[in-house]
């Protein structure tokens, strides 16, 4: 049975991207690469992709714009969130890897391991 291919969802020039990269890429797997700078995800594409999971999981907190908003105190809506990050994919938590049902946000080896076999 073949292998489904990862979709890794990413900006190059992010560290912690290219470090998980680097690191499926030697698990062997099969990546289905999306750069989030030069192919956004939509809104309508970021609220499948989350589902229903906790939408606050997906925001990254190093973003300047969640630091000067205060959304670790004040997260925002939902709906609010998935606009601002369509508009703004450094907001989005990166990477996200997604295989079937699971999502990886960041770098957590355990988890990339998990999704890699």
């Amino acid at each position: 049975m073949a292998k489904t291919k990862i979709k890794f969802l990413h900006k190059p020039n992010c560290t912690t991207c290219r470090k998980a990269k680097a690191f499926l890429e030697k698990k062997k797997a099969e990546l289905e690469v999306r750069d989030l700078g030069k192919e956004r995800l939509s809104a309508a594409e970021l609220d499948q992709l989350i589902g229903s999971r906790d939408h606050r999981k997906f925001l990254n907190p190093r973003n300047e714009l969640y630091r000067r908003r205060k959304m670790g105190k004040n997260p925002p809506s939902r709906d609010e969130a998935l606009k601002l990050m369509a508009a703004e994919p450094n907001l989005i938590r990166r990477p996200v890897v997604l295989r079937g049902p699971d999502v990886v946000l960041g770098y957590d080896e355990e988890a990339l391991e998990r999704i890699a076999k």
